[in-house]
């Protein structure tokens, strides 16, 4: 729900294009569509593009927002007129934990960022993380002998949340982030994010009054700084041998190639808040969601044993497996499409523009749904089956691009995919090769629209050894 609000009234729309604006919920006088979007924004967006169509309407106080539920409506967003598209006010919102990370920053100076950080996230260069994310699970994996033995269920979402924290902090930092760091980090990081939730549908000033949720928030903010400039100033004064590989010193050294400049300590700071949300959030939730559907499908899981059984055969896996993986990646792109962690895309429009034979006005909010897109019948068949076939051979070539995008797209796709991708592999055959996890008979897990689409409540299995 975060993503969806502009602070600006859609004043300067002109008169002729008044009468002509696409379908959608009316909505109440004075507030529109306000209260189902605090109740439910999931849900409306699903039955509104199933009810209306390719481009929707709705209205809340005197903002206008539109849904787009075509591939190429949205791919003129991201890609083809990007430019006309900044982010949406909840990322601008979200600048008080970011600062001017990649996430939220714009213009030539999220192109100097983008083009410094780059060279980071190269295939060769994530590779060396490989080994790092299979210890990290068998790490987490001796943990679960107590809950087997007593027949235990275990949160598999807050299990793949601290395994992706654990992961982001090696690999960011190596060996120079305590355990009390990190659980001061994965508390301060729920707490900021919860807070953000709670302010995306509150007029801006309010994010700046003394209440208990924005005292906590800065005190959490506070504790997150203290760690990271302390690592920084460490680093710069005593660097090690064996800390010269890891993400924040690559950060550190970057060097721009036309200004021969590198990133001040605020800059550096800024990323690593940005890969820390990033980083493991979004990861964590997609494996939880995978662990859930697998367990659902019981064929599918079948056909994943097989394809690890047969190419790993009881070994741990390693990077240059992965290709030989098809089934296993497969597994991971169907769980992306039904239950894709960014949920929801929001840009604003600069300047006037038109979609659709529709008018839109600069100020506008437009949101671009992951979530509603995938699940969308002109171009994906039975689109509420979990199927990972549909992302084998050359299944997908006749599709639209912009069909599946659950890393974004154009020039500000995620720069973590590889990344992310090589993680969740590398920790799903991990897993997978040695344990079923079998969630409750009967029990549905319901998603839950937050900053990231998480299950409500958490995914909790049982675990019985293969």
């Amino acid at each position: 729900m975060s993503a969806v609000f502009s602070d600006q009234p859609n004043s300067q729309l002109p008169v002729n294009s008044r009468r002509k604006i696409p379908p959608g919920p009316r909505g109440e006088p004075i507030i529109g569509n306000l209260r189902e979007f605090r109740s439910d924004i999931l849900g409306l967006l699903e039955t509104s593009a199933r009810a209306y169509g390719e481009i929707v309407h709705f209205r809340v106080g005197p903002r206008e927002i539109f849904l787009l539920n075509d591939p190429y409506y949205i791919q003129h967003v991201l890609q083809t007129n990007s430019r006309n598209y900044r982010k949406g006010m909840a990322l601008v919102r979200s600048k008080i934990l970011l600062g001017e990370g990649l996430l939220t920053s714009e213009g030539d100076f999220w192109l100097q960022q983008r083009r410094l950080i780059q060279p980071a996230f190269h295939r060769k260069q994530i590779a060396m993380f490989g080994q790092i994310m299979t210890d990290c699970t068998l790490e987490m994996m001796t943990q679960w002998q107590s809950y087997i033995e007593a027949h235990q269920p275990l949160n598999m979402a807050e299990e793949m949340m601290g395994l992706t924290l654990n992961i982001v902090c090696q690999t960011l930092f190596s060996t120079t982030i305590t355990e009390e760091e990190r659980a001061v980090v994965q508390e301060a990081m729920e707490i900021v994010l919860q807070l953000g939730v709670k302010n995306a549908t509150r007029l801006p000033f309010f994010e700046k009054l003394p209440t208990r949720g924005n005292q906590l928030a800065k005190k959490a903010i506070h504790q997150l700084d203290e760690i990271v400039y302390r690592i920084i100033r460490e680093r710069r004064l005593y660097p090690q041998v064996d800390e010269m590989g890891d993400l924040l010193t690559l950060l550190m050294t970057a060097t721009d190639a036309d200004t021969g400049e590198v990133m001040n300590d605020r800059q550096v700071r800024d990323e690593v808040m940005t890969l820390f949300l990033a980083g493991h959030e979004t990861t964590a939730n997609a494996l939880a969601w995978t662990w859930y559907l697998l367990s659902e499908n019981p064929t599918a899981e079948n056909q994943l044993h097989t394809e690890l059984n047969t190419v790993l055969g009881g070994r741990l896996p390693t990077m240059d497996d992965l290709p030989k993986l098809p089934y296993t990646q497969a597994v991971l792109h169907e769980s992306m499409r039904l239950y894709p962690p960014a949920w929801v895309i929001s840009r604003q429009a600069i300047g006037d523009d038109e979609i659709g034979g529709y008018p839109i006005a600069a100020g506008s909010a437009v949101l671009l749904s992951p979530y509603v897109m995938h699940r969308n019948p002109n171009y994906w068949e039975n689109p509420e089956r979990f199927n990972p076939t549909r992302f084998l051979g050359d299944s997908l070539q006749w599709r639209p691009h912009f069909s599946y995008f659950p890393f974004g797209g154009g020039a500000r796709q995620c720069i973590g995919m590889n990344f992310a991708l090589m993680e969740a592999q590398l920790v799903l055959a991990t897993v997978a090769q040695s344990y079923r996890l079998r969630v409750g008979e009967g029990f549905k897990i319901e998603p839950e629209a937050l900053v990231t689409l998480r299950p409500r409540n958490g995914v909790y299995v049982m675990i019985e050894p293969r």
